[in-house]
């Protein structure tokens, strides 16, 4: 097979780091492809007051995949504080460059999967019967619908006149709101169209049935919010009934869903959910398998583009250390979903398999699996390095 080209965006922080540490293992399993930077980011915010260059679309959309590091995000009035000084009061406004990209490209299909490592400190455990220890084992994966619902970016602070006008014409509205001014009023929309909800229910029955999972739970909350989450489960029951009958499809809302993760972790296969819920229930999830260090993803559009990232933030702190002590394994298994997208589920498989020995030995730890507090003095106290964890998986391919 020829040369693949991959647009790598480190990103910030720590994004560079864990980024580099994941192409090291892809060169190791002798994948075979050129990489080409993108910039994106908190520098290219301050300096051009835009942290997603229109040259950084233009390479995503050329070649299609791109392994993304982490970026930084700050509240909008942080941001405009630290633009360059010939930049400020211009009337720039920050917004994330990875929601920008999921809209962008209409990258509306997210999933998060998690899954437990044997032997891994950091899991979840919890008391059975008799006083006994129990470490169930957690294999879920997390369908998050990427582009609508809160994270759709349509709302206001002092709505102008036709917004506030329309909003008035709700009776709930009119009665509970209907004497504030509108310049003490905000609005964040949650916005479902049919068309995407379909599209994220497809890709989590037909995840389903390509892996065997029993089970798809639509985790939101339809007894409140009817309108968008009523939708989401209705249909839901619609494509379970006339196309994956022998699926079983559970409703979870997002709320009792937090209790009975720590309660029945185990019993969950494939969940489905709009953005934000999404967003909770995934780290959520994480926390189980240890935590964001070992969160990966995925996000695709219908037409071929596709971008994989940890879910971790990008940690400055630790950006600056002169040896890096950052766990690199959420980033190398995003590496690893990239892979399975490709075809390339060979490589994939050694390289999970390898990182699957290192952690259950259990000889190389970074500090969040001693479960120490993050400081440069923490390789002193036996932790391994980002450089030492990497190269203990790429010794067991």
């Amino acid at each position: 097979m020829g040369k693949r080209t991959i647009v790598s965006l480190p990103g910030d922080g720590i994004g560079a780091i864990v980024l580099s540490e994941a192409i090291r293992v892809l060169e190791a399993t002798g994948f075979n492809a050129d990489y080409i930077e993108g910039d994106i980011g908190w520098k290219f915010w301050r300096k051009e007051g835009n942290p997603l260059p229109e040259r950084t679309i233009n390479l995503l959309a050329e070649h299609k995949i791109g392994l993304f590091g982490a970026i930084t995000s700050k509240p909008k009035d942080e941001a405009a504080d630290e633009l360059d000084a010939e930049l400020q009061q211009k009337g720039l406004v920050y917004s994330s460059p990875i929601v920008g990209l999921r809209q962008h490209f209409n990258m509306d299909i997210c999933i998060r999967p998690c899954k437990t490592y044997p032997g891994n400190p950091l899991n979840f455990i919890r008391r059975g019967k008799d006083g006994t220890i129990e470490e169930p084992i957690i294999d879920v994966a997390i369908f998050r619908q990427n582009t609508e619902g809160l994270y759709g970016g349509v709302e206001w602070s002092d709505p102008p006149g036709q917004v506030h006008e329309a909003l008035m014409t709700h009776p709930k509205f009119r009665k509970n709101f209907g004497r504030v001014p509108a310049n003490d009023i905000s609005v964040s929309t949650r916005i479902f169209t049919r068309k995407a909800t379909r599209r994220i229910l497809q890709a989590a029955f037909g995840h389903a049935r390509k892996y065997g999972y029993k089970s798809v739970t639509v985790c939101e909350k339809p007894n409140v919010i009817r309108e968008t989450s009523g939708m989401m489960f209705k249909m839901a029951k619609e494509i379970q009934q006339d196309e994956y009958p022998e699926i079983e499809l559970w409703n979870t809302n997002i709320d009792a869903q937090m209790m009975w993760l720590t309660k029945n972790p185990e019993d969950y296969n494939v969940i489905v959910a709009g953005n934000m819920f999404g967003d909770i229930v995934s780290d959520a999830f994480a926390g189980l398998i240890g935590g964001l260090g070992f969160a990966c993803s995925a996000q695709f559009s219908a037409d071929g583009v596709a971008l994989f990232e940890p879910t971790h933030g990008s940690a400055p702190k630790y950006a600056g250390y002169d040896i890096s002590i950052v766990n690199p394994i959420a980033m190398i298994e995003s590496a690893c979903m990239m892979l399975d997208y490709l075809g390339e589920e060979e490589r994939s498989g050694r390289i999970r398999n390898a990182v699957s020995v290192v952690v259950k030995e259990g000889k190389v730890r970074t500090y969040d699996m001693m479960k120490l507090t993050g400081s440069q003095d923490v390789l002193n106290k036996g932790a391994s390095s980002t450089k030492e964890m990497t190269d203990a998986i790429i010794s067991k391919l």
